[in-house]
């Protein structure tokens, strides 16, 4: 089985040039090809025995950065499919946000302090844990470090400098994250919160 690089239908975004989304659409195609690449080479180093287990072992630890890097820029790229789109201040998803930090409001406005104030390259993350019924926003390293085990996605937001250094400076950062807002369609994130919840 060999991975593909998907395809988004993007519209045109606000505050986040064309050229921007080039950039970051072709690093995603990197993390896909080089997914395909690792998994190569862990079969050849498997063939050829026990001499290769350490760099077996290292090649793995690689598979799991590159992997992420690859899903997590398919859920973050999702997000923006078919236009921007409010989020229902009735849905389940803004119920379970507004019992957690008082409302939808306060949600979404802990997620861009996270993300914000949160020094460093990696991801905001908001994920629903179905076993304790509550969703969590958490920092992820790199983008495989501090994922919560098991917890499916429910908004990514890449807080990598590749992700807004065309349009915005690192000093700029908090107006990437409201352009990143601006552009939800909260629609698929949602639709991704219903899911967790089965």
């Amino acid at each position: 089985m060999t991975y593909e690089k998907k395809t988004f239908d993007l519209p045109e975004l606000k505050k986040l040039s064309a050229k921007q989304v080039e950039v970051h659409l072709g690093l995603y195609g990197g993390y896909v090809t080089h997914v395909n690449l690792l998994r190569e080479q862990l079969k050849e180093l498997s063939e050829k025995g026990d001499a290769f287990a350490y760099a077996s072992a290292e090649t793995r630890r690689r598979l799991a950065f590159e992997f992420n890097g690859m899903r997590m820029h398919e859920y973050y790229f999702e997000q923006w499919e078919k236009g921007p789109q409010e989020a229902a201040t009735d849905s389940p998803l803004a119920q379970a946000l507004a019992e957690k930090y008082g409302s939808l409001e306060k949600g979404i406005e802990h997620f861009k302090m996270v993300g914000g104030s949160t020094r460093g390259i990696g991801w905001t993350v908001l994920t629903f844990d179905p076993r304790g019924s509550t969703p969590h926003i958490s920092w992820v390293g790199d983008h495989e470090l501090g994922q919560l085990a098991g917890l499916p996605v429910i908004l990514a937001m890449d807080m990598w400098e590749h992700a807004y250094m065309v349009d915005y400076t690192p000093s700029e950062k908090k107006q990437y994250i409201e352009a990143f807002f601006e552009n939800l369609n909260w629609g698929v994130i949602e639709k991704r919160f219903e899911e967790a919840r089965v």
